[in-house]
């Protein structure tokens, strides 16, 4: 996403706004270019996939990301209260925990010699862990939740092929089946997490599974995938002056979220581009020149989980630090390359001679 400000790109189907400033003002003008598109398939999902996802009352009804009306206020109120500014800084003990557990072992495979995947060892499961505890949910099977998140992702944002798309709409099925039965639980005995809260706030099973199913995925996914990133950097530039300043770089530079969608109520303009009433609009977060809370999003969809996303990477970045500078990469990453999510999928790194002291410190 190059080149002019504001243009149609005929390959992806979009207005393309780069310009940090423009994308902006797009945000903060949700009347005008509606998030009805936000999560929607980037790719139309073929007749078989509607067909295994229609067959566990799979829906994703105006809730948060997706969501301009009346009950988008009190649906982010209530899940904001799980990411207080107070309840964030309280968790940081637990990722710091989480994640120097997961680097002694990383540490210890490498002493050995063994090839290690940054991504798999350290970078994965800290931020699924700490969200579920911030949102009072027991008993989730991790790999699952991981597993579920990558494939409605690729279903969502990728360009799957219609062999592709059903075995991820198979995933995403699974999925939502698992959220349904978490629903009827708490319509039953409602506790003091996600789904007792959203039971609580009287809305419907499919309102609750659609809360329930990107913020269970965007709380966690997209944190592992800054992380992921953030490693990057540093194994390409050791020796930072200030971690919190390569977090911020990577939010401004290469963000795990680096575009995001809207479309327009009504003919408008965007800079000097005229847009016809019912636009597609791709926003360029990071990459541009902007900010680093762009890649966050600004205005009433801004994400809820900014605060706790930039602590686990700043602590993820401060446990690993003494690893990664004793650490070479085995070669360049492979990518997750989807239209509104990027990272690398794999960081196979050994052993650098020169610093194998690190790892037994």
């Amino acid at each position: 996403m190059s080149g002019c400000p504001a243009r149609y790109d005929e390959a992806l189907g979009y207005w393309v706004v780069d310009d940090p400033a423009l994308a902006r003002q797009v945000l903060l003008d949700p009347a005008t270019f509606r998030p009805d598109n936000a999560v929607l398939a980037h790719s139309p999902l073929s007749v078989k996939a509607l067909r295994v996802l229609s067959g566990v009352g799979f829906a994703l009804p105006p809730t948060l990301a997706n969501n301009a009306g009346e009950s988008h206020r009190p649906i982010r109120a209530a899940v904001a209260r799980f990411f207080s500014p107070a309840r964030v800084a309280a968790v940081e003990p637990l990722a710091r925990e989480l994640t120097s557990a997961r680097v002694a072992a990383a540490s210890a495979r490498l002493a050995a010699a063994e090839q290690v995947d940054l991504v798999q060892a350290i970078a994965a499961e800290p931020p699924a862990l700490v969200v579920l505890h911030l949102l009072g949910l027991r008993d989730v099977d991790v790999p699952a939740l991981k597993a579920w998140s990558l494939d409605s992702l690729e279903l969502f944002w990728g360009w799957p092929d219609e062999d592709r798309q059903l075995e991820l709409a198979h995933s995403a099925a699974e999925f939502y089946a698992w959220l349904r039965a978490r629903t009827t639980a708490a319509r039953k005995a409602p506790a003091d997490d996600l789904f007792g809260v959203l039971v609580t706030l009287g809305l419907t099973d499919e309102e609750i599974c659609a809360v329930a199913y990107f913020l269970l995925i965007a709380g966690q996914e997209t944190t592992t995938q800054l992380i992921s990133t953030a490693f990057h950097w540093l194994l390409v530039n050791p020796d930072p002056a200030d971690l919190r300043e390569v977090v911020e770089r990577t939010l401004a530079e290469a963000s795990s979220v680096p575009t995001w969608r809207r479309v327009t109520s009504a003919p408008t303009t965007v800079g000097d581009l005229e847009l016809p009433a019912g636009a597609p609009v791709l926003l360029g977060l990071s990459g541009h020149g902007g900010p680093a809370d762009l890649a966050f999003g600004i205005g009433i969809h801004r994400c809820l989980g900014a605060g706790l996303a930039r602590l686990e990477a700043r602590v993820a970045l401060e446990c690993a630090q003494a690893l990664l500078a004793g650490v070479r990469l085995v070669a360049e990453p492979p990518m997750i390359d989807l239209l509104s999510f990027r990272a690398p999928r794999r960081l196979m790194v050994v052993t650098d001679g020169n610093a194998e002291d690190n790892f037994r410190r």
